[in-house]
């Protein structure tokens, strides 16, 4: 009768055990000092060797050679343990078994010598969904068993055993198999069954199994039942469902070309050819982590898991993005793959996902725009900043230059002032200049403003700005204007509006913008605070 490959290649020694050093090693050094501990708590992700190292555990105490690191596999109680018949050797499914009333039945079996051999061992599976009512009725017997008796209990959630429980035994986290250890395994079975098999082909059978050894040989029996003696890659990822790298490289060159359109074809293609789209996301979400870390950690890494041929070709594509882009792409795709979980129209969720991709790689990093309107490449550059084109003859009128009158455009002194002062982070005396009337006469600054800002003008920091901006010392004269004639001819208030258009005409960085894109025209300034 036919035996599927994980049956048949069940190790049956710590030797054969893929991975896992640190489990066999600490395993081996108890029993060759015959430290035994009477309780095992063997926890972590499915087919990575939990039951079968508690089976090989047993084996170990129970040889008649034993106890010992490497049993004979010859004796009857070898034998029987491998076959699964031995009385002394008690595997309990804790699925189906995870009540009080046998946990009870347990605990009396406890009580019983072994019928022949020297230890009674309890391998308990999915330990984890046995009640709290049970493991209350079996804590007293984990605690204190008696001296011929191993409890080994096997569990993916750890975090379920009770902490009254897991005090009691030692606790073993079993790691997932490295990618490069499940390959050399299915290429030795497939060379011991007589079955040709290309790296490729491998490196899809292990990427299927995500770590676990179990799943991966049942992808090879699976591969093999399909394809015979010769496993083509091609036909192992079209049995699989997987996606090739050549149908995600194109998702990659229409990002690469900034082409909208082709995301959508190949949605569509997809979609023809009955491919399920939520696996796609998610494969799309695992390609752009695969290529973010060749782009970070290159070709040889051992993070991504996948032969070395595709990972000289994940660096070669990685090279043409940026670590910025490639993690945005990763971020949204994840984005796409979590909304497909719950969507009733999955087409349109993905179709405006990658169209989401092309438009992110158009966004430019906010290091770079600044790059380029500081020094127009990639080094930043400071450039100098014009000063404040006036406003508008329409929004501010001149007056016709008469003697006694202010020196120069009228608006000019303020808006300098008020730029000096917010570069300097005096804000008060900012505020102060903006709701105030200022001119210039000789080497008086004439200043009309509300009673309440008056007491900001005595600020010595004051004095210094103005000594800045106009070169030299200057009287400041001040007059309070209550809505009235100050007694000073000076320019009329200006509104609101054309307040906030001179200050955003005087920020560096408008005036930047302005001299990147020749031409351009502001022809509205609105002030959102307002």
């Amino acid at each position: 009768m036919y035996q599927v490959i994980a049956r048949k290649y069940r190790p049956q020694t710590f030797q054969d055990v893929v991975n896992q050093e640190h489990v066999k090693t600490t395993l081996e050094n108890a029993i060759a000092l015959n430290r035994i501990a009477h309780g095992y708590i063997f926890s972590g992700q499915r087919g990575t060797g939990k039951t079968t190292v508690a089976r090989i555990l047993a084996r170990c105490l129970n040889c008649v050679e034993g106890p010992t690191a490497k049993p004979c596999g010859e004796c009857a109680s070898c034998r029987e343990i491998t076959a699964g018949g031995t009385v002394d050797v008690i595997e309990i499914d804790a699925a189906s078994n995870r009540g009080i009333n046998e946990m009870r039945e347990l605990r009396e079996n406890v009580r019983y010598q072994p019928a022949r051999d020297r230890y009674k061992v309890f391998i308990v599976d999915e330990a984890h969904q046995i009640t709290s009512e049970a493991f209350n009725a079996l804590l007293k017997t984990i605690e204190e068993p008696p001296p011929w008796v191993v409890f080994v209990l096997c569990t993916t959630e750890a975090h379920k055993i009770p902490a009254t429980i897991a005090s009691r035994c030692q606790h073993f986290s079993f790691r997932s198999v490295d990618f490069e250890d499940l390959m050399a395994r299915m290429a030795w079975i497939c060379g011991q069954e007589g079955i040709e098999a290309d790296p490729e082909a491998l490196a899809v059978l292990a990427q299927a199994g995500e770590g676990s050894v179990r799943d991966a040989l049942s992808a090879l029996d699976q591969a093999i039942a399909c394809c015979g003696a010769k496993l083509d890659a091609g036909e192992v990822r079209a049995l699989l469902g997987a996606f090739s790298l050549e149908s995600l490289e194109r998702v990659a060159q229409a990002l690469m070309e900034s082409d909208s359109r082709r995301m959508l074809e190949v949605v569509d293609e997809l979609e023809r050819n009955g491919h399920n789209l939520q696996h796609f996301s998610r494969e799309l979400a695992r390609y752009f982590r695969n290529l973010l870390v060749a782009r970070l950690a290159g070709a040889e890494t051992r993070l991504i898991a996948a032969s070395l041929a595709q990972r000289q070709r994940l660096a070669e594509i990685a090279s043409k993005f940026s670590e910025e882009d490639l993690t945005r792409y990763l971020q949204l795709s994840l984005d796409v793959f979590r909304d497909l979980q719950y969507s009733l129209q999955p087409r349109f969720h993905l179709e405006i996902g990658l169209v989401r991709l092309v438009q992110a790689g158009r966004l430019l990093p906010i290091e770079q725009a600044l790059a380029e309107l500081g020094g127009g490449g990639g080094t930043p550059a400071v450039r100098p900043v014009k000063p404040a084109a006036p406003p508008p003859a329409a929004s501010a009128p001149a007056a016709p230059k008469q003697e006694g009158r202010p020196e120069g455009p009228p608006n000019d002194a303020r808006v300098a002032l008020h730029r000096r002062l917010s570069e300097l982070g005096l804000t008060h005396l900012a505020d102060a200049v903006e709701n105030s009337r200022i001119a210039v006469t000789g080497s008086d600054l004439r200043i009309a403003t509300a009673k309440n800002y008056r007491i900001y003008f005595s600020d010595p920091a004051m004095a210094g700005a103005v000594l800045e901006v106009f070169g030299k010392p200057m009287r400041l004269n001040i007059t309070v204007a209550d809505g009235g004639d100050p007694g000073v001819a000076l320019p009329p208030a200006v509104p609101r509006e054309d307040q906030a258009r001179e200050r955003a005409l005087a920020n560096p960085e408008v005036q930047r913008f302005q001299e990147v894109f020749e031409g351009s025209t502001i022809y509205k300034v609105r002030n959102l605070k307002e």
